[in-house]
């Protein structure tokens, strides 16, 4: 069945149907994902759901306000650089766990110890490899002890390093003995099954501060539907309230339909194909910069971007988001499309009669499609690897991939420090480790000047142009489709802030 036949079957039933009101009246929200979360858990999951649960479920010492940039008090209250490597924070009091127990100095010491430990084996290690220590100080105080001077230190506090009570895990990989997670956010779990659906209940007892408060809603459902076209028809049909991750054209088509609205906008989420140049890369090929290059030129981006992807998709020319900090393409070599000398460098490099590579992606197939269209046109052809989030994530770090198409968001962290290092820094998910590289951006990441920082970050980006490792692509807008009458908000950052939506 078309998309269009779909839409025009279901609109008839979401005439009849009374569910947004009945969740109206009953001040819950329904919710739906194409992916299966693979942990509960913010530090073991890079799914952009863990990260949106990890906002709702859980606080952080400190959140970033949005508009300003500046970084205001959550479950610290203060806090003060002793010098470049030491930060005193005042913890605030009175705040409890979702099982009842208090929060305080011990949560703290034992969260962020547990996270630095790299045998603990959480994710995303970088979010958390710069801390040396964690002391108590006082019942509601503590320090915090890096290895180099860290600039980012207080973005990485205000985004992915939540806090769990004490003594939480029972192992590393993130074990535990209890029964749902447990934080001190506006919503805790109400319940979760692996792979299935997942319910959220308000936090009654919810402290928080001015800068993030308490929710409106009783209670969210979170379901996993990995069929677009079955979110929207539940959508339609009155069985969700709100999905997000529409491709433009059914974005479209829904903004037309009565009792559904529609939001859109550019997001911190940068698509590029990461090419492995290591000694022992699937394709050898990959290490010619002459082939590099070729790819580089053999894909319309803007047209991509335009066309397919849509409003709120900008061009990029270097990887990484533009309002992140250190973010930049002077200076940066850019590779217009041009398919001739495309055809012209790989005929250079000996591949006059062909080349083929395999392109591992997990999400956006429709650009997947597009990109393998675009570089069968100059003699390129390419076999196609769809995974889940995760196996491609273990393919990634194992180099066995030789393109991948990753969109990365970053954590939603604005700083540099959060996007480009991960691909290029030497950690776990680079493949180039190019030494030269790894040492800029290591040393961008341990100084607090940030006119030396911006300096090092644009040489590291144009060394990476210049060099055609990569092949940077666009921004990604999300778009968003909402029942009647709930009342959202979108941000760049991508995280739903569930605790400020409620219905009309």
């Amino acid at each position: 069945m078309t998309f269009y036949k779909l839409l025009l079957g279901t609109a008839l039933a979401a005439m009849t149907a009374i569910p947004a009101y009945a969740q109206q009246s009953e001040n819950s929200l329904r919710f739906a994902y194409g992916q299966t979360l693979e942990s509960p858990d913010p530090y073991f999951t890079t799914l952009r759901l863990g990260v949106i649960l990890g906002r709702n479920v859980w606080d952080t010492l400190v959140v970033r306000d949005l508009e300003s940039g500046e970084y205001k008090p959550l479950l610290a209250t203060d806090w003060t650089w002793v010098d470049d490597t030491t930060l005193d924070l005042t913890l605030r009091e009175g705040v409890t766990f979702h099982d009842g127990s208090p929060f305080g100095a011990d949560d703290v010491v034992y969260t962020l110890s547990y996270v630095a430990n790299p045998e603990n084996r959480i994710v995303s290690q970088q979010v958390a490899e710069w801390i040396e220590s964690v002391e108590k100080t006082g019942e509601h105080s503590v320090r915090i002890h890096t290895k180099s001077p860290t600039p980012a230190a207080l973005e990485f506090l205000s985004s992915q390093l939540v806090i769990l009570p004490s003594d939480y895990y029972s192992g590393p990989a993130g074990a535990t003995q209890h029964a749902l997670p447990i934080g001190t956010g506006p919503f805790k779990y109400d319940s979760y099954s692996a792979g299935g659906d997942m319910f959220l209940a308000r936090n009654d007892d919810y402290v928080g501060s001015e800068f993030k408060t308490a929710a409106s809603l009783d209670r969210v459902s979170i379901r996993t539907i990995p069929d677009q076209q079955t979110q929207i028809a539940e959508l339609l049909s009155g069985g969700l309230d709100l999905t997000m991750g529409l491709p433009k054209d059914q974005a479209d088509q829904l903004a037309r339909m009565p009792g559904v609205q529609v939001q859109s906008g550019e997001t911190m989420r940068i698509v590029f194909l990461q090419i492995n140049t290591t000694d022992d890369t699937p394709n050898p090929a990959l290490k010619d910069i002459r082939v590099r290059q070729a790819l580089n030129h053999a894909i319309d981006k803007a047209a991509i971007s335009e066309n397919l992807v849509g409003e709120g998709s900008n061009v990029i020319n270097t990887v990484c988001f533009i309002q992140q900090f250190g973010c930049t393409d002077e200076g940066a070599t850019v590779y217009e499309f041009n398919p001739e000398r495309a055809k012209e460098l790989l005929a250079e490099a000996g591949y006059a009669d062909g080349l083929t590579v395999k392109l591992h992606a997990y999400r956006e197939r429709h650009i997947s499609e597009a990109i393998i269209n675009y570089l069968g046109n100059v003699g390129v052809t390419v076999e196609l690897n769809y995974m889940q989030p995760a196996a491609m994530r273990d393919a990634m770090r194992a180099r066995t991939v030789e393109l991948a198409q990753s969109a990365w968001g970053s954590y939603s962290i604005y700083d540099l420090s959060a996007s480009t290092p991960v691909y290029y820094g030497g950690q776990p998910d680079d493949n180039n480790l190019d030494p030269e590289l790894i040492e800029i951006l290591e040393k961008a990441g341990s100084i607090m000047d940030p006119e030396e920082r911006k300096a090092l970050y644009a040489a590291a980006l144009k060394k990476i142009a210049d060099e055609a490792l990569a092949i940077p692509m666009f921004t990604l807008p999300t778009f968003y489709a909402g029942a009647e009458g709930l009342q959202f908000t979108t941000s760049s950052d991508e995280i739903l802030r569930f605790w400020e939506y409620g219905w009309e």
